[in-house]
This record gives structure tokens, C-alpha cells and sequence, in this order.
């Protein structure tokens, strides 16, 4: 859904741009309150995880593909402030490096993906796992539903923005159904791409998980050779970790490399729900070229380099390798300081 240059007027486009400046202050100033020195790496792993699996285009319909927008996937791990900078950090390099996503329209990218696509998923997330019991399915499920919802909102969003500032003439209801419509499929993709992910994480590693930060687990108490349930409702602890931070990090910098690097050459060819609506609506003739069109890695390719699946493959690493550096680099700077770095210890049963 990176709206191209073009599709919404100067005014608007303009007053997107305060609005998302705006938000990026705030929530540079929310994300102190979120990320430590434990949880900081994690963020800039997630926004160069989210910057490849956006690179994977799949299909929903005859000649309609959609990709990750990422919202909910980033609240849900790191927080909804920290996880609005991922995506914004995201939009950035795209637009600046790749020419994907116009850079007049970056405003309007950054109010649809990183404001209303986080805000909404991360609501309805919050409402969910209120009314759910506290376990991994529950978190799991709270992630499928919220993600599913946050990218029509997103289109919709797109839709309302168009409405205001559109620079082609055409009827607003046919725009909405259909961007409702389409954006409804991606979302399906979404919502699986998410709880997978979200379920991953919460299998090795729940104290990480921001979402998940309530997770508890019956106290074990070994009575006559064997664990049993403490009794009270109040007999429970922190679900205990499986793997080390390093372990975390370095497998998911390995498969977000694999996923730009190799798997993205498989990804669908077919334009994607925005693409898609604007042909068949009529308005795509109206997105202009874009800034950096004659960037060395414009349209995720390196230049000069003619073999279709290396070039793609290595801007692709390269994408990702800038996103974890520039997002790391953010988020250690805005972290939350403590006096005393805590050691990396896990919960575990208790035996009598």
C-alpha cells in the first residue's frame, strides 16, 4: 500500500506530513517508556524482519497480490510506540533507497501503515487479550484478529485521504468498496504471517514480547517426586524463556536475510491492492516519477548488476542491512536507561 507520488495533492500530502511528524515525535518520546537495553536490538531486528517481508509479495486474487504491512506484528513485539518508529523507519529506506513509496507522499504512508495500521491492530489487540484467558493461544489468536482488522483501516484510511486530496476525479465509493474489498484478502495474509510470527516468538523467548508481557503459567510445586498445580489462582509466574537473546537475534536477522535474499525472487509479479484499484479506478496514470528513480537500488535491484535474481537478492540483503543498523541505532539512542544492566535470566518452575 506505498502510495507513489502524485495520487494526493500538494496541500494534503503537506498537512500528512505534520501529522506524521507529529506522531513520530510523539511516539520517539512513547518508545523511552517501551525499549531498555534488553529490548532495543529486538526493535530494529523487527523493523529489518518487517522491511524484507514486505519484499513478498503474495496473491489474493486474478491478478492482485498483496505484501506485510507489518502494524500489528511490530505493536504486538515491541510495543505500539516503538513498533509506529519500525514502520516508519521502514517507509524511510524504502522511499529514500528503493523509490518505493513516494517521498512527497511519505506523510501519508507513515499516517496510513504506521499510525492507523498501529493504532487499530494494536486496540482491537489490547481489547481481545483484556477478554481472553492469559495464555500463548490467546496472545496468538489476539494477533491473527488484530492484524486482520488493521490493514482494511489502513486502506480505508488511504480511501479517506484520497477523498480529501485526490488529484483524479473519481466516485469515492468505487474507491472504497474496492480497496475495502481487496485490502480485506491481504489482510487474511496478514493476520497468518503475523500469528505465526507472533507464535514463534512467544514459544522462545515471551519475556520479549510486548503483548505478552502479562503471559503467566501455573506455579509447579514437585510434591512426592511430582509437579503438581500450586493451589490459588494467585500461584503463578512469568512464562520461562527458551533461548538466549543472541540465539533470538542472530536467527532472525538469518531469516529475515534468507526472505530478502533468496525467497523474495519467488515473490508474485502481479501489482498489489493499491496498484490494482488505481488501474482498474482509473487513477494510476496520475502517479509521477519518482525523486529517486535513478537510485542504484530503485525497484529493489542493484544497478549494473544484470542477473535478475542477484540483483534483487542482493538489494535486498543490503535493504535489510540498513534497516537493522539505522532502526538498532534509533532505538538504543531513545532506549530507557538503567541505573544497573540486569542480568539475561529467565524464570523457571519451582520445586519444593
Amino acid at each position: 500500500m506505498h502510495v507513489p507520488d502524485g495520487f494526493i495533492d500538494a496541500p494534503t500530502s503537506a498537512v500528512t506530513g505534520v501529522v506524521a511528524a507529529a506522531a513520530v515525535a510523539v511516539s520517539l518520546r512513547g518508545a523511552r517508556r517501551e525499549l531498555d537495553e534488553r529490548t532495543a536490538p529486538l526493535a530494529g531486528l523487527v523493523a529489518a524482519f518487517i522491511f524484507a517481508v514486505q519484499m513478498l509479495n503474495f496473491p489474493v486474487a486474478a491478478g492482485t497480490s498483496g505484501h506485510l504491512l507489518g502494524g500489528a506484528l511490530a505493536a504486538i513485539l515491541v510495543g505500539p510506540f516503538t513498533g509506529a518508529l519500525c514502520i516508519s523507519v521502514v517507509l524511510l529506506m524504502q522511499g529514500i533507497l528503493f523509490a518505493d513509496g513516494g517521498l512527497t507522499a511519505l506523510g501519508v504512508n507513515i499516517t496510513n501503515m504506521a499510525i492507523v495500521g498501529v493504532v487499530v491492530a494494536y486496540v482491537v489487540f489490547r481489547g481481545l487479550v483484556k477478554v481472553l484467558p492469559k495464555t500463548r493461544r490467546s496472545i496468538t489468536a489476539a494477533s491473527f484478529v488484530s492484524a486482520l482488522v488493521s490493514v482494511p483501516a489502513a486502506a480505508l484510511a488511504f480511501t479517506l485521504l484520497f477523498w480529501i486530496g485526490g488529484t483524479t476525479d473519481v466516485p469515492i465509493g468505487k474507491v472504497a468498496t474496492a480497496m475495502g474489498g481487496v485490502h480485506l484478502l491481504i489482510g487474511i495474509g496478514e493476520a497468518a504471517i503475523t500469528a505465526l510470527t507472533i507464535g514463534a516468538v512467544i514459544a522462545v523467548r515471551p519475556d520479549l514480547v510486548y503483548g505478552a508481557r502479562d503471559l503467566r503459567q501455573p506455579l509447579k510445586l514437585r510434591v512426592g517426586g511430582e509437579l503438581v498445580d500450586a493451589p490459588g489462582a494467585e500461584a503463578e509466574q512469568p512464562v520461562a524463556a527458551r533461548t538466549s537473546r543472541r540465539t533470538l537475534w542472530i536467527s532472525g536477522l538469518a531469516t529475515s536475510l534468507v526472505l530478502a535474499g533468496v525467497v523474495s525472487f519467488y515473490a508474485s509479479a502481479s501489482p498489489d491492492g493499491l496498484e490494482k484499484v488505481a488501474e482498474d479506478k482509473g487513477f494510476a496514470k496520475s502517479a509521477e516519477e519518482h525523486a529517486n528513480a535513478d537510485s542504484p537500488l530503485a525497484d529493489y535491484g542493484v544497478k549494473d548488476v544484470d542477473n535478475a535474481r542477484l540483483s534483487g537478492g542482493l538489494a535486498g540483503v543490503i535493504g535489510v542491512g540498513v534497516t537493522v543498523v539505522a532502526g538498532t541505532g534509533i532505538f538504543w539512542a531513545v532506549r530507557r536507561r538503567r541505573t544497573g544492566e540486569a542480568a539475561d535470566t529467565s524464570p523457571t518452575s519451582t520445586s519444593v
